[in-house]
């Protein structure tokens, strides 16, 4: 494969010259990426495990939905009224991916000043205040994310489903698994699910905790919504025995602040609350009823990253309000880090996301076979894990021939191109790099006495 322009150059090539004869590019590359180290040792490291299973994998193979749920969903979508169902949910689909944050109060006025001022010096006169007024509306209209609240009546609600149900149960289930790899003594009894939705999460929650889950409260604001959800634990049906034991539904949070669950979540919610203002007093809210972990999932965007990177932040640094639990929070997954995300501040900031494989409902235009990307933080309370200072792999692994290249987020709060060779680091090492992906982590930090690499994705170019 062709080296792109931008390791060309870096390697001192010209268009038509070629690297000296016996020296491999990629072990130029090598060269130019900056050290890492071994955190711990990589034998302690893999243990009794081939490298194939090292204890930093944790993708998940393709999601299975449970089929109890498969069979409920498509009864309901059969039998619901709903015409051009499949065109609505394409509809939707498309709306809830690039669905943006709403525009604030304050940077809304600050705009309107802006244009104003632009107006009148294009116009070099001063305009009526009723006429200016109307200009400047006009041009905001058009200039402006128009957010609205969605109405999940019965029918949108059936819709959300067919559209939503099986990848928010993937990357979820990917969230939760996380969870168990790690901490494998961990045993929750009770979870909360903020903006619960048709209840996916409760069914991923259920397929990883069983065994010792015993009360799940779905909190959302939608009564239709609820009700759905209820419907898909008793087979599609409104009367019979749910399939999860223990579900209990409510359209408000629970008002004490000393009642606290086990695991607290809200997937694909934070996004649907109507002010900054609002989604902070709902973090607080669901941090104050958080025992050991805060499990926070969005879409796979820069809006969804940056408004997790927000309630990250609210947690580690703002003030709990009404504090009863006084143990500090910590980051979990994904960040190796505490420190402010590097994707943000780069020159052309990204988003932070991860990806699910799954197999979708069988509905009639459904695509046996799909990807969820989706960005997500979880938050602990207590001490912080010890093996929390890996890092993470925060693109998929390009392999290639005695080399792979490596985009991980570092210890030390920076991103970090790096080309691991067996060569140079390690034949098990090189081994576990290699049997890793996008998600994983790799017991690796870099050393502060190289500089990063300005090396780039051969895919990048």
């Amino acid at each position: 494969m062709a080296a792109p322009r931008r390791v060309r150059t870096l390697l001192g090539l010209g268009r038509w010259s070629c690297q000296p004869a016996g020296i491999p590019l990629f072990r130029a590359l090598a060269d130019l990426s900056p050290r890492v180290s071994q955190e711990n040792d990589i034998v302690d490291f893999l243990g009794k495990r081939p490298h194939r299973k090292h204890p930093g994998i944790l993708q998940l193979s393709q999601v299975q939905l449970p089929q109890a749920l498969v069979t409920a969903a498509q009864y309901l979508v059969q039998e619901s009224s709903i015409p051009n169902i499949e065109k609505q949910v394409q509809k939707l689909t498309n709306y809830l991916w690039s669905r943006k944050l709403p525009t604030e109060p304050e940077e809304l006025r600050k705009k309107a000043i802006q244009l104003a001022n632009e107006l009148q010096q294009d116009t070099g006169l001063l305009q009526p205040e009723k006429q200016l007024h109307g200009t400047v509306l006009s041009a905001l209209r058009k200039t402006i994310y128009h957010w609205q609240k969605l109405n999940y009546n019965e029918s949108l609600s059936l819709v959300y489903m067919a559209s939503r149900l099986d990848g928010g149960f993937a990357a979820v289930s990917r969230a939760f698994h996380e969870i168990q790899a790690r901490v494998p003594d961990f045993k929750p009894q009770t979870l909360m699910d903020f903006g619960s939705g048709t209840g996916s999460v409760t069914w991923a929650a259920y397929n990883t905790w069983g065994q010792s889950l015993r009360e799940y409260l779905c909190v959302d604001s939608s009564a239709p919504m609820l009700a759905l959800a209820e419907r898909l634990l008793k087979g599609g049906l409104d009367s019979g025995e749910p399939h999860i034991p223990g579900v209990f539904f409510r359209q408000f949070l629970p008002v004490s602040p000393k009642i606290q669950f086990d695991v607290v979540v809200s997937a694909f919610s934070l996004s649907e609350l109507p002010s900054r203002a609002d989604r902070t007093e709902v973090i607080q809210a669901l941090w104050r009823k958080t025992g050991s972990f805060l499990v926070l999932v969005e879409n796979g965007t820069k809006t969804g990253h940056h408004l997790l990177m927000d309630a990250r932040d609210l947690v580690l640094r703002g003030p709990e309000t009404s504090p009863l639990d006084h143990r500090p929070g910590h980051i979990f997954a994904p960040c190796p880090h505490e420190l402010p995300c590097p994707k943000l501040s780069a020159s052309q900031p990204q988003a932070c996301s991860f990806s699910q494989a799954y197999s979708t409902i069988p509905f009639g235009w459904n695509h046996s076979h799909k990807e969820e990307k989706f960005s997500l933080v979880i938050l602990s309370r207590g001490l912080p894990g010890e093996d929390r200072q890996w890092a993470r792999l925060t693109q998929p692994v390009l392999k290639r021939p005695r080399h792979v290249h490596c985009h991980l987020c570092c210890p030390d709060g920076h991103l970090q191109h790096v080309v691991i060779t067996a060569r140079r680091h390690g034949r098990p090492l090189y081994r576990c790099a290699r049997a890793s992906t996008w998600g994983d982590r790799l017991p690796l930090t870099t050393s502060a006495e190289f500089p990063q690499s300005p090396i780039q994705d051969p895919s990048d170019d």
